[in-house]
C-alpha cells in the first residue's frame, strides 16, 4: 500500500512521517508548496502520477483570528482543497483520510449543561467563527463527494512539532514572572503522537465516517497552563480571568469537548488521560 501524506510539513503532517517510518510501510509526503491541492488541475495531475492507494490530509489553513479577515484563502484550503483530494478518491475508489475540528460545533453554554460528556460524532453542527465554517465546509465536501472516508475530529492540538498551546506558554514564561489565562473555555487537547497511533489503527482495521479522537478529561485553558508549569517545574504566577481580557477576531466557542465514547469502542484503540499526554509530549520536548 502506497500512502500520500499531504501538508506533510505541518505539525500533524510531521507526527504521521515519524510514525510511518517506524512502521516501514512505503509513503509519500507533500509539503503543500510541492501540492497545491486548491488546484483542481494540478491535484489530479500529481495524484494521477503518484498513485496512492490511500491519502491522510493534514493540509489545513489553522489561522483561526486571520480566517475572519480572509474567509476566502481559509475556505479555499479547508473547503475546496478538501473537495478535490474528495472527488480524486471517490474516482479512484481509494479512502481519503482528514481531519477537521471542535470548532464546527457552536460551543454554547447550553450545551455544556446538555452535553456533560461532549459533542457526539452526530450532533448538529453550527461553527461560530470562519474558520470552522471552513473546516465544516470540507467535512460537507467529503460526505457528498461519496468517497470512502475517514473523518476525525480532534481539539486543542499539540505535539512536538509546530505551534501549539504548551511551547506557547513555555515560551512565554521563559521572559514572564506572571500570566493570564482564560478560565471560561471548556474542552480537551488532542496530543498529535496518541492521534496517529490511534488514526492508524483505525485505518488498519477498515473504518468509516467521522470519529472525535481525544485524550480523556475535561479543563479550561487555565487548568491546562496550570499543569503544564507543575510538570515542567516552572514557577510563575498564574492567573485565571474571563475571556472578554483577550478580545480576538474570532469568536471562541465556551465548551468544545469532543465526546470519545463512540472511539473507545473500537478494539485497539487507546485513549490516554491528558495530563499523561501532557507528561509524554514534555518528554519528547526534553522539558
Amino acid at each position: 500500500m502506497r500512502i500520500l501524506i499531504t501538508g506533510g510539513s505541518g505539525q500533524l503532517g510531521r507526527e504521521w512521517v515519524g510514525y510511518l517510518n517506524r512502521k516501514e510501510v512505503e509513503f509519500i509526503s507533500l509539503p503543500s508548496a510541492d501540492l497545491d491541492i486548491t488546484d483542481h488541475d494540478d491535484t489530479n495531475r500529481v495524484l494521477s502520477n503518484l498513485r496512492p492507494d490511500l491519502i491522510i490530509n493534514c493540509a489545513a489553513y489553522t489561522k483561526v483570528d486571520q480566517a475572519e479577515a480572509e474567509p476566502e484563502k481559509a475556505h479555499q484550503v479547508n473547503g475546496e482543497a478538501v473537495r478535490n483530494l474528495a472527488d480524486y478518491c471517490a474516482n479512484k475508489n481509494i479512502k481519503l483520510v482528514h481531519f477537521s475540528t471542535d470548532y464546527v460545533f457552536p460551543g454554547t453554554e447550553e450545551d455544556m449543561q446538555e452535553l456533560p460528556h461532549g459533542y457526539t460524532e452526530d450532533h448538529p453542527t453550527n461553527p461560530v467563527n470562519a474558520y470552522g465554517e471552513s473546516k465544516l465546509a470540507g467535512e460537507k465536501a467529503i460526505r457528498e463527494s461519496g468517497c470512502d472516508f475517514l473523518l476525525i475530529r480532534v481539539s486543542w492540538l499539540c505535539g512536538k512539532y509546530g505551534s501549539n498551546f504548551v511551547k506557547t506558554m513555555l515560551k512565554l514564561a521563559e521572559d514572564r514572572d506572571e500570566l493570564k489565562v482564560v478560565n471560561d473555555q471548556f474542552g480537551c487537547p488532542s496530543f498529535t503522537k496518541n492521534v496517529v497511533e490511534n488514526s492508524w489503527e483505525l485505518i488498519d482495521q477498515k473504518e468509516t465516517g467521522i470519529f472525535h479522537l481525544t485524550s480523556t478529561g475535561k479543563i479550561t485553558w487555565y487548568d491546562f497552563a496550570s499543569e503544564i508549569f507543575k510538570q515542567a517545574g516552572v514557577r510563575i504566577n498564574l492567573e485565571p480571568v474571563d475571556s472578554s481580557e483577550f478580545p480576538t477576531k474570532a469568536k471562541r466557542p465556551a465548551f468544545s469537548l469532543l465526546s470519545t465514547e463512540k472511539i473507545t469502542n473500537i478494539s485497539g484503540v487507546s485513549l490516554i488521560e491528558w495530563e499523561e499526554g501532557l507528561k509524554l509530549m514534555l518528554a519528547e520536548l526534553k522539558v
